[in-house]
């Protein structure tokens, strides 16, 4: 019997899934990613597990909101710095919850976990992110998580002709918060 709504990092059995939950987010809200359905979907599956960031000094790992039928409706990954001048840093990256999961808490237990895994990590002091200017939603669950504006970037993305701004937010790593009190957080199966 799977857990209802969970939180885990992903491993490389999950690859698949993850890839269809990202293409979806890319197609669904292009203006919220960098990143496009054409650049990604042609990438192998292996480019995916990789993100996953199995390796013990992966440059990035991610994580997965599970609903009460074990379906992943959602992720969220953190990537680190090597240079080592700006290791202090990490970058929240890709976060997406399916529409049919919004509403239930995953958005927030998704940015928690890499939160309390940024604090785990060693070293870390912060965690940046950026979200386009105007998305309110996902820009109100950032501080509520506890991340500050720090800057507009304008003319960030282009998107069907249009130039969109990104706001930059971070988040310090010694600010006390924690996942343990918002949500079931359990470590990747192996």
């Amino acid at each position: 019997m799977k857990d209802s709504n969970i939180v885990r990092r992903l491993i490389a059995a999950d690859a698949a899934a993850y890839r269809t939950v990202m293409l979806d987010a890319y197609a669904t809200h292009p203006s919220a990613f960098t990143s496009t359905v054409g650049e990604r979907e042609g990438l192998p599956l292996n480019w995916w597990e990789k993100r996953l960031g199995a390796e013990v000094n992966a440059p990035s790992v991610v994580f997965g909101a599970f609903d009460d039928k074990g379906a992943l409706v959602g992720a969220a990954g953190l990537s680190f710095e090597d240079r080592e001048r700006a290791r202090h840093k990490a970058t929240l990256f890709g976060m997406s919850v399916k529409a049919s999961a919004r509403r239930a808490g995953f958005g927030r237990r998704l940015v928690q976990a890499v939160l309390d895994h940024a604090r785990a990590h060693g070293g870390l002091r912060l965690v940046q992110l950026t979200v386009t200017e105007g998305n309110a939603p996902a820009q109100t669950l950032y501080e509520n998580c506890g991340f500050q504006v720090f800057g507009i970037e304008p003319l960030a993305i282009a998107l069907d002709g249009a130039l969109l701004a990104k706001v930059h937010m971070w988040c310090d790593l010694e600010d006390g918060r924690s996942a343990s009190a918002t949500g079931s957080v359990v470590p990747a199966a192996r």
